[in-house]
């Protein structure tokens, strides 16, 4: 099946973040790929990639980076299609220089940012945008709202069921 949805990371020690985006995808049955490659190692290649996914099939980009976190706006600056970035905790900073790297891009070159490590999200935005146009994939993305609502209800009703003891000096 022809992937339609694109994860780029800036580095393969950005797959355990990306694992979930991944996992998540190919639960709910979203054909992907997924891919390394960097905004300031391999620029050439990031452009090339950019300006000819919409021609391979792709329909979203989830791009992942840390530190400068140039991969996602690099990306977007190359291609009409929607880029998701996804800003990556590694540095001193802990994420929040790749957060305001991702977040604040110039007009005209917008990129839909999730929080630090938020590749779930990314992967859950992806779905929601490509269930627009396709509603089979929109009754899977309901199933799967629906299941996070029932996770929820169960643990509360479990949550009832302990008895705390409170103590008083």
């Amino acid at each position: 099946m022809t992937p339609i949805v694109s994860i780029i990371m800036g580095s393969t020690s950005d797959l355990p973040v990306m694992e979930k985006a991944a996992q998540l995808l190919n639960d709910l049955k979203v054909p992907f790929e997924i891919n390394a490659l960097s905004a300031h190692r391999t620029p050439a290649e990031v452009e090339e990639f950019a300006q000819n996914a919409k021609k391979r099939g792709i329909k979203v980009i989830i791009a992942a980076a840390g530190m400068a976190a140039a991969l996602p706006g690099v990306i977007a600056a190359n291609t009409t299609l929607p880029v998701i970035g996804v800003p990556i905790k590694g540095s001193v900073l802990d994420g929040v220089d790749a957060l305001y790297s991702i977040v604040q891009m110039p007009p005209g070159i917008p990129v839909a940012t999730v929080a630090v490590n938020g590749a779930m999200n990314a992967a859950i935005l992806a779905v929601q945008m490509l269930a627009l146009g396709d509603q089979n994939l929109a009754d899977v993305l309901d199933v799967y709202k629906e299941s996070l609502k029932k996770k929820i209800v169960k643990a509360n009703e479990e949550l009832k069921q302990i008895k705390f003891e409170y103590k008083t000096n």
